[in-house]
């Protein structure tokens, strides 16, 4: 049985808090009060709700360590080199039209390095975790990236940019260049999640474009920890708030890489 540091600790007890009004209110979604940040990026109550109980228990434990949230955005910590990376509710939309792909993602950042991270999809109890040096976990299980070593068999995952998100029709040449070369491509709506299937081997690779550090911190280092590649298109090592992320298994990064950089060329992204 896998033995969960104290850090992991202290995120796994903040989000089954979180998760628990999470399930409360996708039973009742019709009835959340809804509001609009941009042209189709939506806050519910739920968010907040999730946020205001992942703050409270993750500053109990830990009352020196900054905070990163999507509603709440920084605040510092008395430790300058410690903060929480917290996206209480990844995949608003699919929980707003009542589908149950979502996640909650927590992340340790130290000295601008993530060091642990942890997604929670409170329906079917997933909990995905890792922490630096010490592998990746579904769960109890230990798990590793995917072994395929062939594009035909790869099934990949992206984000595809919704309305209000600029270059639409860069993006479509993009997913066409590489939708020949693969088994299949999903868009599920929460990059936590797709990030977490890459580390599960249930994915070979995951792209998208301008995602904030709150929607890849936790993902990044489970992939990492899993024993594959992130980086950004150029084949650099992926830091927070970079233009756009690949992760891959080790046979098919650099291929999947190589494709998105002809693609890119050609639609300028």
């Amino acid at each position: 049985m896998a033995v969960k540091s104290a850090v992991i600790n202290v995120m796994e007890a903040a989000a089954r808090k979180a998760a628990r009004g999470l399930l409360r209110d996708f039973g009742e979604v019709e009835q959340l009060q809804v509001s609009k940040k941009g042209p189709a990026d939506f806050v519910s109550n739920a968010d907040l709700r999730a946020e205001r109980t992942l703050r409270r228990e993750l500053t109990k434990a830990r009352p020196d360590f900054g905070l990163l949230m999507e509603e709440g955005g920084a605040e510092a910590g008395a430790d300058a080199g410690r903060r929480w990376i917290v996206d209480p509710l990844d995949g608003t939309s699919n929980f707003l039209h009542g589908l149950p792909h979502f996640a909650i993602s927590i992340a340790l950042e130290e000295a601008g390095e993530v060091t642990a991270g942890l997604v929670h999809a409170p329906v079917g109890d997933e909990m995905f975790w890792a922490e630096r040096g010490r592998g990746a976990y579904l769960n109890d299980r230990r798990i590793r990236v995917s072994a395929r070593a062939r594009l035909a068999d790869a099934l990949l995952a992206t984000g595809i940019p919704f309305k209000g998100i600029a270059n639409h029709e860069g993006f479509l040449k993009t997913l066409a260049a590489v939708m020949p070369h693969v088994a299949g491509i999903r868009r599920f709506g929460s990059a936590a999640l797709d990030l977490a299937y890459v580390a599960a081997g249930r994915y070979e690779g995951f792209w998208e474009y301008g995602l904030n550090p709150w929607d890849v911190a936790a993902g990044l280092i489970l992939v990492r920890e899993a024993g594959g590649f992130v980086t950004d298109f150029d084949g650099r090592t992926y830091r927070l708030g970079a233009p756009h992320i690949l992760a891959g298994n080790d046979p098919l990064h650099d291929e999947i890489g190589r494709l998105l950089r002809a693609a890119r060329a050609e639609a300028v992204l």
